[in-house]
Parts: C-alpha cells; structure tokens; sequence
C-alpha cells in the first residue's frame, strides 16, 4: 500500500516556496527629479496663445489642407494646456509621490515650482516634525501597581513610499503604536524602589533618561513599519493610579520617617559613645555597667524623642 507522505511533502513545500515568493516587499522611497517650472510654465504660456493666434490668423480651411491646419491649430493649444497641467508647487519639508495609472513611480523633494509628467498622479506629503502628546493611560508596572504614564513624542516622516503605500492611515498608525510602546515600557519597570527590587535597577521615577532612551528605541521599531522616524520622545506624566496614590502616598512617607529615624539614632548612639568616651577619659566620674546603661538609656530618650523631654533632677547623691 502506496502512502502519500512524499506527494504531501512535496505539496507542501511547493505551497510554502509558493507563498514565500508571491509574498512582495514593501514599497521604498526613491528619488525621481522633476523639470523646472519656471521653464515649462513659459514654453505653456507660449503655446496657447500660438495655437490661438494661428487660428484666427485665417489660414486654408478647406480641402485637406485646411483639415490638417486646422488639427495643428487644436493640437498646439491642447499641447500648451497639457503642458501647463503638470505645474505643482512643493514647500521646504514636503514632498510628492508620483504614480502613472496608481503605480508608483518615485518621490520629488525639490522645493519650489516644479513640473512633472501631467499624467501623473502627485500626492503631497508634508516632512516636518510633528508632535504628538500622548494622553495618560492606565498600565501596570513591573510589579503590577497601576499607574498612570504619558510621554510627548516628536517623529516626521523619513519614507513617503512606506506611509502611503505600506500603512492604511500612517497619523492612526503612529497613535496606535505609541500608545501599544508605552503600555509594553511600563510593564518593563517598577514605578519606584521597593524591597523586591534591586538597587541598581532602573525604575520609572529614578531613571528618566534610560527609560526615555528604551521607549525612543522601542518607538523607532515600531514605526519603521510606516516610514517614520522618532528623533526625541520623553515621559510628560508618571504617577500612581488614584485607587493606590493614598495608600502609596502613606508608604512613601513610612519610608522617609524610618530612614530619618535610621539617621537620628545613629547619630545619638555616636553622641552617647563619644561621652562615654570623654567622662571615662577625663575620669570625671567613674560609672559602673549599671550606671552606664542607666546614663544610655536616659540619653537616647533625650536625642531621639520628638517631643522635648521633662528632665528630673536629682538632689541627692548619685546613687539615690
């Protein structure tokens, strides 16, 4: 019994070699110069007044001289509007994309008064940088906090072939894509420092620079689709959502009160050992170890109370 696993080998590797080569590269930019003008628009100017003239300058109208005359006289006009048809006019920072019958056949850069083939199609695309403010979205961190992120993002257009041709809507297609960056940037980082986190790692908050370069990057990936080149993009807005500021607010403020905490006994358990120091020294008095943890104890409480302590004093001798 015959099997059919070569046939369907081979099927399938013709279907796969099929699909690869009837699959088409995109559509590039390149560069097609264009005439001056200047120049076409007087040779225009002077054709239609000519083929004007001649008519009415009553030459042979009969016989089959006359016919041909007459078909100079309309070709010559027809000739001087054609020909004044294929004026456009390009400003610095834009440029056209010619097609002949919806085929693209290259882009002109010149600025000025230009003039192409009148049967070409000239779509006009502006180069200039644009900017775009992304709005605030809600997406959640490395560790899973929602917050909220916004970035303004300046990017032109590099290919018009690209963003006319490979792109439905190239505007939508950068929105879009912006947003789809941010969302994937965020969930890249962790709003701030915590416990779980190393301390060399970039957050959100602390590291502006190398988060505003990753998403610069990452931009400049998903554009290249559309043609469009990203020259600066920077966060414009960074907090936490509402539902957890409160709560994060108070976490932040927990945090600065044990680091203040952390510094102030330090530097009373420095002050109360430099005394100690210096009593024992000078020999000004000489403690045992239960006076001595007394003395410390009374101490710390003074250096490290928020609120001003009520000293008592003793009259008495020292061990009363």
């Amino acid at each position: 019994m015959e099997t059919p696993s070569g046939n369907g080998s081979s099927s399938k590797a013709n279907m796969a070699h099929t699909g690869i080569a009837g699959s088409k590269k995109p559509v590039q930019e390149h560069i097609r110069s264009s005439a001056d003008g200047y120049l076409m628009t007087v040779i225009g100017i002077l054709l239609v007044p000519a083929g004007a003239y001649w008519a009415w300058s009553g030459l042979p109208s009969a016989g089959e001289a006359g016919l041909f005359y007459s078909f100079l006289k309309l070709l010559v006009c027809v000739l001087g509007v054609f020909v004044l048809s294929g004026l456009y006019m390009l400003q610095p920072n834009e440029a056209a994309l010619l097609s002949l019958f919806s085929k693209y056949v290259g882009t002109d850069r010149q600025e000025g008064l230009r003039w192409a083939n009148p049967l070409f199609s000239k779509r006009k695309i502006s180069m200039r940088a644009r900017t775009m403010n992304s709005p605030p979205l809600k997406v959640n961190d490395k560790r899973g906090n929602p917050v909220e992120i916004g970035a303004a993002i300046v990017w032109r257009v590099k290919d018009t072939a690209l963003a006319i041709y490979n792109v439905d809507d190239f505007e939508r297609y950068v929105t879009v894509q912006a947003e789809a960056a941010l969302r994937h940037l965020a969930s890249q980082y962790a709003y701030d420092d915590g416990e779980d986190l190393d301390e060399k790692e970039t957050t959100l908050r602390a590291g502006l620079d190398d988060v505003a370069h990753a998403l610069r990057t990452e931009l400049h990936m998903r554009f290249a689709a559309a043609g469009v080149d990203v020259e600066d993009a920077k966060l414009t807005h960074l907090a936490y959502a509402p539902e957890i500021a409160q709560v994060m607010l108070r976490r932040q403020q927990a945090e600065a009160i044990i680091s203040a905490r952390a510094k102030i006994v330090h530097g009373a358990v420095t002050m109360v050992e430099a005394a100690l120091k210096g009593l024992s020294e000078r020999q000004i008095v000489v403690l045992d170890d239960e006076r001595k943890a007394a003395m410390v104890s009374n101490l710390l409480v003074v250096l490290c109370s928020d609120k001003e302590t009520q000293p008592i004093v003793n009259a008495g001798t020292l061990y009363n």
